[in-house]
């Protein structure tokens, strides 16, 4: 394993384990989300230009626009709850009670 791969791999290895264990507020999740998002993104990115295959040139552009989609919506349920419940803390939030 090289290098580039060795550190995109531990990136995204990185960022699903905090999102696994750090999971205490809101913003923490969703940022371990993109960290997530741009090691898949550079990787995807560098794969593209590595084996010169144009026809996957546009996998990381979609996966960048879906990402972005991804956060768009992720910051306006944070800003909704943050509103409702008076805190972002993930603990404090009940499925029942919606």
């Amino acid at each position: 394993m090289t290098p580039v791969h060795f550190s995109f791999s531990s990136a995204f290895i990185l960022g699903m384990l905090g999102l696994a264990f750090h999971r205490t507020h809101l913003l923490s999740a969703l940022l371990c989300l993109e960290g997530m998002m741009l090691s898949l993104f550079i990787a995807l990115a560098l794969w593209a230009l590595q084996f010169e295959a144009t026809g996957f040139s546009t996998a990381p552009m979609l996966l960048l626009a879906f990402s972005a989609c991804e956060a768009s919506a992720g910051l306006a349920l944070l800003v909704a709850t943050a509103r409702t419940h008076g805190t972002e803390r993930l603990h404090s939030l009940n499925l029942l009670q919606c």
